[in-house]
């Protein structure tokens, strides 16, 4: 059965709804029901006159998508344990952010909660809208989770300015997906040494992807008598592209001797996006679009990982959710799909010292790309404890385990009892029960692993305004995509933009919440 849509995914016109699948459906053939395992109730239900929050009312506001789909399964249990009341409204991507943070600005408090993405949290700090949650952690009267059980990597977005503001769900990060069978195909081994020098391997470095996308481009590679593609990334305006761009400039910018000079200096908030290390990585970027489908510079997230499950590219650049997708009823590329890190380069531009810097091995850098989509407390909550218990519940251990195995959900992997050992202290039983093929789980979960465990780390922006710094970067990326602009002059537009939305903001304010959020 040809997959010919996965629908509704990412549905993010307006940049917010940043990474959200949903369960596989399609508008236009029928797709087999996906792989699901029970998720495990780890709460009995209180006894009459001792529910802990009895007579509350939890509301929380997550978008409509697959990733609220664990909220709707773990109400009655919640409701059950607690005595409270669970009301959740689900709103479409471009309706949540703004819902929300004009809830929090009027001091409203009809929101006790959100399952956020992670670059709402610089202007939901720096408003003082959002309720640590320190003081409940440790607290026996609620659900345990353990925050040292998310990976380095990840568990970085969790806090900020030192405090614990995001309750761990779902861990983003981008990785490169391959065609394993044909990377071992004998006839494209032999054809592509001919042709470039060297063995076809999985790529380490983003040139030996830049030939290995090339190579695949325009050849049948699902049997079916059409020509497919190198790579496939989704690129629709006003969405994620920047992502991509992120996660490929990533090892031309950051480096040993700089490891958070990316977006802005800290002293004056000057703009850094248009170095040359910046430069170099949009070139290639605009190189790799050359290998994929033409469309593709209109598709959101469904659309792109449809053409990758349908055996119609050799590589995407995606975030965990595809690994799992290919393990779905209807997927081509079950059993052919290999997992790696996001190549490197062996060299980056050392912003500090202006100069162009070359290391001993591949510069490889993690990354955290993406929304990370984790609960918050609104400091304007009337029941913040019971908001609490609901959102500690669901980071439970038992319960992540299945969300992160299933797939479908959106949740994707990034605590240690999600990976292997010696490592990890998970194992293959959730993955195998959620139908996952054996070698491409241990494909999917290495790479994971390593790009959250990567001591170098790709700057995560998260402060006030950052939602308007990324949709301008994004327009800017895609006017180079499209050939508007060359890449030099895109970010140099983009330079120009940064500033003026730092000027808007207020300079001295944005550069205390910048250094904040970084870490300074």
């Amino acid at each position: 059965m040809l997959l010919t849509s996965w629908l509704p995914l990412a549905q993010a016109a307006d940049g917010q709804d940043a990474k959200t699948p949903a369960r596989p459906e399609s508008t236009t053939v029928t797709v087999g029901r996906a792989n699901d395992v029970p998720v495990p109730r780890v709460l009995p239900a209180c006894a009459p006159g001792k529910c802990l929050f009895a007579g509350q009312k939890v509301t929380v506001i997550a978008t409509k998508s697959a990733i609220s789909e664990a909220l709707l399964e773990v109400k009655e249990e919640f409701e059950a344990a607690t005595g409270a009341k669970l009301d959740i409204v689900r709103l479409v991507g471009v309706e949540h952010y703004p819902t929300l943070i004009s809830d929090m600005t009027n001091h409203t408090g009809k929101y006790d909660a959100s399952i956020a993405a992670a670059w709402w949290v610089g202007d939901m700090v720096a408003g003082g809208h959002l309720l640590s949650y320190e003081k409940f952690y440790d607290d026996p009267r609620f659900p345990k989770w353990n925050i040292d059980d998310v990976l380095p990597g990840p568990r970085t977005l969790l806090s900020y300015g030192g405090k614990k503001y995001m309750v761990a769900y779902d861990h983003d990060g981008q990785v490169l997906y391959y065609r394993r069978d044909l990377l071992n195909a004998p006839r494209h081994q032999a054809a592509f040494r001919q042709k470039y020098g060297y063995p076809l391997a999985v790529p380490q470095t983003w040139a030996q992807l830049r030939d290995a996308v090339e190579y695949f481009n325009g050849q049948d590679l699902n049997g079916d008598g059409t020509p497919d593609h190198g790579i496939v990334l989704a690129l629709q305006p006003g969405s994620q592209g920047m992502f991509n761009y992120m996660t490929i400039s990533a090892s031309f910018v950051i480096g040993p001797a700089n490891t958070r000079l990316y977006w802005f200096d800290p002293r004056t908030m000057a703009p850094l996006i248009k170095s040359p290390g910046h430069v170099r990585a949009l070139e290639l970027f605009v190189e790799l679009v050359k290998f994929g489908p033409r469309e593709m510079l209109t598709w959101n997230h469904g659309r792109g990982w449809d053409h990758f499950l349908a055996g119609r590219a050799a590589f995407a650049l995606t975030w965990g959710d595809l690994g799992a997708l290919a393990q779905q009823q209807g997927s081509q590329v079950r059993g052919k799909t290999g997992t790696a890190p996001a190549p490197g380069t062996h060299e980056y531009y050392d912003i500090v010292r202006g100069k162009w810097t070359t290391t001993a091995g591949v510069n490889q850098v993690g990354n955290t790309s993406g929304a990370s989509w984790a609960g918050v407390i609104s400091k304007y909550s009337k029941v913040p404890e019971a908001t609490y218990f609901l959102l500690a519940l669901l980071a439970t251990k038992e319960k992540s385990q299945v969300y992160a195995a299933r797939g479908w959900d959106g949740i994707d992997a990034g605590r240690k009892f999600h990976m292997l050992p010696p490592e990890g202290t998970g194992s293959l039983e959730p993955y195998l029960r959620a139908n996952w093929d054996p070698i491409d789980i241990r494909d999917y979960l290495s790479a994971f692993q390593s790009t959250f465990n990567n001591k170098q780390q790709f700057p995560y922006l998260r402060m006030p305004g950052t939602y308007s710094y990324v949709l301008a970067l994004d327009l800017r990326l895609m006017q180079a995509a499209g050939g508007q602009l060359s890449p030099a002059a895109a970010l140099a537009a983009a330079a120009i933009d940064f500033e003026e939305i730092t000027i808007r903001l207020g300079r001295e304010r944005q550069r205390e919440s910048y250094r904040t959020s970084m870490g300074y």
